[in-house]
């Protein structure tokens, strides 16, 4: 029974380990999208060096330095976190050598060290924005406020007008599950800054789809549309679960995960608008 139990448990930790595919694709010039799985992150090369955005994790951290050391001839610079989340951040230590400087947000960094997290710590940080030049080529990283984790920020790399964003747009599925770690208000301030600003060429997440502007409007539309239904079915005092039967928002229905994590996202939103703005206590 022990033999074929840890049988069972070395083919179930293969098959983990098997499932998890990589892959490099231009995205645009010289940028380019690293998958994980379902995860991505982006870099960019130069000739003055690379700048690499999240490493992911240790596998996937090992797998891209590999492959950057293999097809180009220039070293990392630049390693650069979205924000704080440890499903991004792990890896950091893979990439990061004492050629590379480390670039986080002011408060990811700080989470990162206050939560001890086992990865590369920030070299840079910063407040609001920062842009980082190599040579002709430039990355104009940009803080818009909570929106997801902590110091979660908005990298463009130019000149190829490439828009890197982590977890708070998330183009042709829904977001994740019951919005855990999401500020809601952030999440449709934060869509509507960026959409206020220069135009993209390209879009690129951490999650799902790569897209076009109109894709993320239409991802705004969907979070204004959630945010109302909610908070309109809860003004007329319906519960939890009334709303879960409710709302439908059938205009979103090709969204990957729609039947699954609608009645999560309006739990989410549910729950935020009680535990933050005290709509139980009204």
């Amino acid at each position: 029974m022990k033999v074929l139990f840890s049988l069972i448990l070395w083919l179930g930790i293969c098959g983990a380990l098997a499932a998890t595919e990589y892959s490099i694709e231009k995205v645009k010039g010289n940028v380019y999208r690293f998958s994980a799985g379902h995860y991505h992150s982006v870099f960019m090369v130069t000739e003055r060096g690379i700048f690499v955005t999240d490493p992911i994790n240790a596998d996937a951290a090992a797998y891209l330095i590999k492959e950057l050391n293999e097809r180009f001839e220039q070293p990392v610079r630049y390693l650069a976190y979205s924000h704080n989340h440890v499903d991004h951040t792990l890896g950091g230590d893979v990439i990061a050598t004492d050629n590379v400087e480390v670039i986080a947000h002011e408060y990811a960094d700080e989470d990162l060290r206050w939560t001890k997290t086992p990865t590369a710590l920030p070299t840079m940080t910063f407040s609001d924005e920062l842009t980082i030049k190599l040579g002709e080529q430039s990355v104009q990283m940009k803080y818009y406020g909570p929106n997801n984790g902590r110091g979660s920020v908005s990298m463009r790399f130019m000149p190829e007008n490439v828009l890197f964003v982590a977890d708070w747009i998330v183009l042709g599925r829904m977001p994740y599950q019951t919005l855990p770690g999401y500020d809601i208000h952030g999440m449709i301030r934060s869509t509507k800054a960026v959409l206020d600003e220069k135009p993209f060429d390209v879009f690129v997440g951490a999650h799902a789809d790569m897209g076009t502007r109109k894709d993320v409007e239409r991802y705004l539309s969907y979070l204004q549309a959630l945010y109302a239904e909610v908070r309109d079915g809860m003004l007329a005092g319906k519960s939890l679960e009334t709303l879960q039967q409710d709302i439908k928002l059938d205009e979103f229905s090709d969204l990957k995960m729609y039947d699954q994590w609608l009645p999560q996202n309006i739990e989410g939103v549910y729950k935020t608008l009680n535990e933050q703005s005290y709509f139980d206590q009204r």
